[in-house]
């Protein structure tokens, strides 16, 4: 039996801050090659990516993904013990990536590996993980399942191993996420003489009249699965040193985290629409252009939401919530090709100093998705 706790510390050990492979996806590799998975590195971009198949092609696969890139781990002498050591101490394994993801990378490969051993199954058990999650993402998942269209590769449905616990395991598990899109608004006006504005346009005025005017009401109220969609304003910029000039451009840029009854385009369209009613009005140009990270979606409850839902209620005494909160995922990239859900880890210390993981809860959370596969191919 393959231990996922002494596998996430080998994970840890290997640098692989994003874009770096750091070693991660050669161990990973050389694991499941040796235990009879047919392996191949989908590399594109620079970014480095690994599929991996137990089974024949064809047949009716689960399947599993995860990143082993991990973000940078800041002031180095802050951390208790060094982020790339993964080091063991009273039952806690230390490093970036311990929780954020390498632990639950560990455990479904470790669960996949001992449950293919101990049980084959009539069927295929497929392992899809990027070295570029944390950063860009456009050549990491995305391109494994480009690679896994063109020849031919299928999953029925998908589990990707993101911590998705609040506080506890069995708390919560993701059936869907929010979309996320990034407008950047960019106002022409005339400059002039701020005694004189009347010989000037601002840009400024107008765009901060268009800024109020997004924020003045709702988006929405929610939907079935979705609480309401989020504006913010995170940045305004003119660029303007001098205080007695009306500058001619002004920026903004707004985040709208959007559920289902919206889509990216939609709302590049309203807020166009709005654009250009006030550029009328004013006379300042306003021009909108988007940066989409991906669209809202849901995979509605049903056989594979209810069993996996099952066997985490088994597994912690806990029902998991249903839940679409949180960022983005890759599982808006794996959502096109099959039905998805997240269940990973309790998310406490991602991202931080003295990132950390208890040794238990790797080891229940492997427990978790080998009894998911046993009943999966029941």
């Amino acid at each position: 039996m393959i231990d996922a706790a002494d596998l996430t510390a080998r994970l840890i050990r290997c640098p692989s801050v994003t874009p770096e492979e750091g070693g991660a996806l050669v161990l990973l590799g050389d694991m499941l090659h040796q235990a009879g998975f047919e392996t191949h590195r989908i590399d594109r971009g620079g970014t480095p990516n690994l599929f991996a198949r137990w089974g024949a092609k064809g047949r009716p696969a689960l399947g599993f993904n995860g990143h082993t890139d991990v973000v940078p781990p800041g002031d180095l002498g802050s951390w208790t013990h060094p982020p790339f050591s993964g080091h063991v101490e009273d039952g806690l394994i230390w490093g970036r990536g311990a929780t954020d993801m390498k632990s639950g990378v560990a455990a479904f490969t470790a669960a996949a590996i001992d449950f293919i051993t101990e049980t084959p199954p009539d069927g295929a058990v497929i392992l899809t993980i990027t070295g570029d999650e944390e950063g860009p993402s456009t050549h990491g998942t995305s391109a494994i399942i480009d690679w896994m269209e063109e020849n031919g590769e299928r999953m029925q449905a998908c589990i990707v191993g993101e911590p998705s616990n609040p506080d506890a395991m069995g708390e919560m598990m993701k059936i869907g996420r929010r979309g996320s899109a990034t407008y950047r608004i960019r106002a022409t006006g005339l400059q002039g003489h701020a005694a004189y504005p009347h010989r000037a346009r601002n840009p400024l005025h107008t765009l901060t009249r268009y800024l109020n005017d997004l924020i003045a009401a709702p988006l929405d109220s929610g939907s079935d699965h979705f609480e309401p969609s989020g504006l913010q304003i995170v940045s305004v910029d003119c660029g303007n040193p001098a205080s007695n000039v009306i500058p001619e451009r002004a920026s903004a840029v707004v985040n709208i985290r959007f559920n289902d009854l919206h889509t990216a385009a939609s709302l590049a369209e309203e807020l166009t629409r709005r654009a250009a009613v006030l550029g009328d009005e004013t006379g300042v140009v306003l021009n909108i252009d988007a940066d989409v990270s991906g669209e809202a979606f849901v995979t509605e409850p049903g056989p594979f939401v209810d069993l996996v839902r099952d066997v985490v209620e088994q597994q912690t005494g806990r029902r998991p919530i249903l839940s679409t909160s949180g960022g983005t995922s890759d599982a808006r990239f794996i959502k096109d090709l099959c039905p998805v859900v997240e269940f990973g880890l309790v998310g406490h210390f991602m991202h931080q100093v003295d990132e950390r993981v208890p040794q238990a809860q790797v080891r229940q959370l492997k427990m978790i998705y080998q009894r998911i596969l046993e009943r999966f191919f029941a």
